[in-house]
């Protein structure tokens, strides 16, 4: 057994040796770098992996530098970058001396004629448009380099709700699309933070995202009994919102800011709302103008498309409160109708007191005097008709004057007449005089919870979008 045994072991060793001696290029004396035949040699093994033992995984490391960010279609759900890609991997067969080779360590071959890992990104949806690099760098060692543009459009799930303080974060998963993980093993070249530093000094003043963070995580994926060796890269973007901000939060703001000091035009005199719906159809063409500028998607509506319309909303309400109160004191007003008891205590009792109102001088009613039938508190409408009083008059003129001329009749019967008109005038005035203060109260209380709406409103999209983007 002894002997067996040490035969063994130097025939293996001699096989040892003799793979060495077949894997090294030959050069030749006064020639750099090895000689065409020997890597003529290598170039017709290109259809085989480069390994002497194939139970050994060729490893290709993989790193790449995110160079701009071209596109993010929403709609789609695609992500367009342009990368500089990097591998590396170890060619057995392409090994030599550069002492017998004039000291060259590093030579350029073409690609096409070596064997390279078909490594792809598994969230690829187009063809690759970009120009390859025609050659890679070759050390003696055998460890081969290979640069390449990469124009990469991938898929990605995109979340527009936070838009345009979004955040997206998409993922490059690199692996061998044939070899399992018994041929081809894939590893990161670089660590992930000097891949993220290199990606941000390329990315800094480059368009509307900039990059926050490269992360990655090697994993293995099994279909069926075969499993492939993979690598994830996490890649977060944030986008810079100021075009947005200038473009869309800015005039939007100023249309609301205007509508809230509409409500400082006197709605008696002024027609408000024509100024109103003037306001809603200019809102309505800014966003139609602006509609190209929003993300669109099935999956859901951006905060900032739920913000535009809920402005609308808040407009077309204060369009509908100054309907209420045209129609408060002109409506009602020219029935000559007199303020309900219910009315007075509510909107001139309470209301009044709870807005502050401040009511001018001699003006204030007694909301604790009883009306008369349907007049109004400060009314007390006469007892008599006018058409009484004017017989009556008649009657003692006619008793005490019975030689009088039936023009004095005549001017006494339109000066009772006159004094008629001037009371009832007197009474339209009181009347429309109490309904524009019941006009008023009403305004300015709606104006107030109108204004508190829009505070609450703006802080809840305010503090959302802030932790969105601190988060």
């Amino acid at each position: 057994m002894g002997p067996s045994r040490g035969h063994l072991f130097t025939s293996c060793i001699f096989l040892l040796t003799v793979c060495v001696c077949l894997c090294e290029l030959s050069c030749r004396e006064g020639h750099s770098g090895p000689t065409y035949e020997s890597l003529q040699d290598v170039f017709d093994r290109k259809p085989f992996r480069p390994a002497v033992n194939l139970s050994n995984p060729t490893i290709a490391n993989i790193s790449f530098t995110l160079y701009a960010v071209l596109g993010v279609n929403e709609k789609t759900q695609i992500l367009t970058t342009f990368l500089w890609l990097r591998l590396y991997w170890f060619h057995e067969f392409l090994i030599w001396d550069p002492h017998k080779c004039d000291g060259v360590t590093k030579i350029s071959l073409p690609v096409k004629d070596l064997w390279m890992p078909d490594i792809i990104v598994y969230e690829f949806v187009d063809d690759d448009v970009s120009q390859a690099c025609p050659f890679v760098y070759v050390n003696h060692t055998g460890h081969i380099r290979y640069d390449r543009m990469l124009r990469l459009v991938s898929a990605c799930n995109l979340e527009i709700f936070s838009f345009p303080f979004d955040i997206q974060n998409c993922t490059f998963t690199f692996g061998s699309y044939m070899h399992t993980i018994k041929d081809v093993r894939v590893s990161p070249a670089l660590s992930f933070a000097e891949m993220s530093g290199n990606s941000k000094q390329y990315l800094e003043a480059s368009g509307e995202w900039e990059l926050v963070v490269i992360l990655g995580e090697s994993s293995i994926l099994q279909f069926g009994i075969d499993e492939w060796d993979i690598i994830t890269f996490w890649v977060v973007i944030k986008r810079r919102p100021i075009l947005y901000v200038v473009n869309l939060l800015i005039p939007s703001s100023f249309l609301m800011v205007i509508d809230i000091l509409s409500f400082y035009l006197p709605p008696h005199s002024v027609d408000r709302a024509s100024f109103k719906m003037t306001l809603i159809l200019g809102y309505t063409v800014f966003l139609l103008i602006m509609n190209d500028l929003l993300p669109s998607t099935a999956n859901g509506t951006p905060i900032i498309g739920i913000y535009f319309s809920v402005c609308l909303a808040l407009m077309v309400i204060s369009l509908l409160e100054t309907v209420i109160i045209t129609n408060v004191l002109h409506h009602n007003s020219m029935k000559y109708r007199g303020v309900p008891r219910w009315v007075q205590v509510l909107v001139l009792g309470y209301i009044a007191k709870l807005i502050c109102y401040r009511w001018p001088e001699k003006t204030r009613p007694d909301i604790r005097q009883k009306p008369d039938n349907s007049s109004s508190l400060a009314i007390q409408p006469p007892t008599q008709t006018p058409a009484a009083n004017r017989n009556r008059d008649s009657e003692m003129l006619s008793g005490a004057l019975p030689l009088a001329v039936p023009e004095l009749t005549q001017i006494c019967r339109d000066v009772n007449v006159i004094c008629s008109h001037l009371s009832e005038l007197q009474q339209e005035n009181v009347l429309l005089e109490q309904w524009c203060h019941v006009g008023y109260i009403l305004d300015f209380l709606l104006f107030r919870i109108y204004l508190l709406l829009i505070t609450c409103y703006a802080i809840v999209i305010i503090c959302m979008w802030c932790i969105w983007i601190y988060q």
